[in-house]
């Protein structure tokens, strides 16, 4: 699978990545579906403390134990929590951070974490002192670079003028353009994007919407259930039986220069290999692309500019 550079880094990471939180809390179930996925080529794995309360964390760090040096392992932090209380408080302080990241590493049975991302954030947070623990951290070693998962606009200027941010993690898919009005920036300051919600929530599949039960009545983000019928119809007729949705979906994110990886998370095996084959076909043609951006809609950030 094709590898690209992550921001400034020197890591290379697949085009697909496997996203952890889908996986599930069946060990068997999700170590095939982890193996699954290395070994057809994707390198980049992702997940959170948060994740199933940090029992994802530790059913990849099982999965991965004996191929830890082939990986870009990343998981994110900045949720305090307590094992088997709901719920959690967001706590992006030096000393949570630096408490959490050590709870991740032994998790995931590693003494190191490729990228470890900030999970959300706000304007309000002490930003000066969440950096401030990341650089520590990567002068101990004990995590290679660092990013923030986040889509507001406000918080991502911040990162990119203080700190040394490798990559944001950020919705992004044909239905869900905002992210592209920030890309000239993060190509300028050399920060890659991972991209989840890639198929946006299935829509970009072949899946018919009326099958979707995760497709609120009121549509999706700013596209009413009709114009998302209309649209599936569409692009169902420009690529025909050629290109799957899901394919199309993936290059469209990948077409774009900033973009390093899609994350996608697999429920089972057969999603893993869908998503593979999907990712290794050829790229789409700069007509496709514009036909793409004719047919959707270039929504903007409205709130946390």
């Amino acid at each position: 699978m094709n590898k690209r550079q992550l921001g400034s880094s020197d890591l290379k990471i697949s085009e697909l990545g496997l996203g952890g939180m889908s996986l599930g809390t069946d060990v068997a179930k999700a170590t095939s579906i982890v193996d699954e996925a290395i070994d057809l080529g994707v390198n980049y794995i992702d997940t959170a403390d948060l994740y199933d309360q940090g029992e994802n964390e530790e059913i990849i760090g099982k999965a991965i134990k004996s191929r830890r040096k082939d990986l870009i392992l990343a998981t994110k932090g900045g949720n305090r929590f307590e094992t088997g209380k709901d719920g959690w408080e967001w706590d992006p302080s030096k000393k949570h951070i630096q408490k959490a990241v050590k709870d991740s590493l032994r998790r995931l049975q590693t003494d190191y974490i490729d990228l470890y991302q900030l999970h959300g954030g706000t304007i309000d947070d002490p930003i000066d002192e969440t950096i401030e623990a990341f650089e520590e951290l990567k002068q101990e070693g004990v995590i290679r670079e660092y990013g923030i998962s986040s889509i507001r606009p406000n918080v991502i200027r911040e990162y990119l003028k203080k700190s040394s941010i490798v990559s944001i993690m950020m919705q992004y898919s044909l239905l869900d353009r905002r992210p592209e009005e920030w890309f000239d920036l993060l190509s300028k300051h050399q920060v890659s994007v991972v991209t989840r919600g890639s198929i946006a929530k299935g829509i970009l599949s072949n899946r018919p919407l009326h099958e979707n039960k995760s497709l609120s009545d009121k549509g999706y983000l700013s596209y009413t259930t009709s114009e998302l019928e209309t649209l599936q119809k569409e692009l169902k007729e420009r690529f025909g039986s050629d290109r799957s949705l899901i394919d199309v979906a993936f290059h469209y994110n990948l077409a774009h220069t900033p973009v390093a990886s899609v994350i996608a998370g697999a429920s089972s095996s057969e999603q893993v290999r869908d998503q593979i084959q999907a990712v290794q076909t050829a790229g789409l043609t700069v007509e496709e692309i514009t036909w793409l951006k004719s047919v959707t809609k270039t929504d903007l950030y409205e709130q946390h500019r």
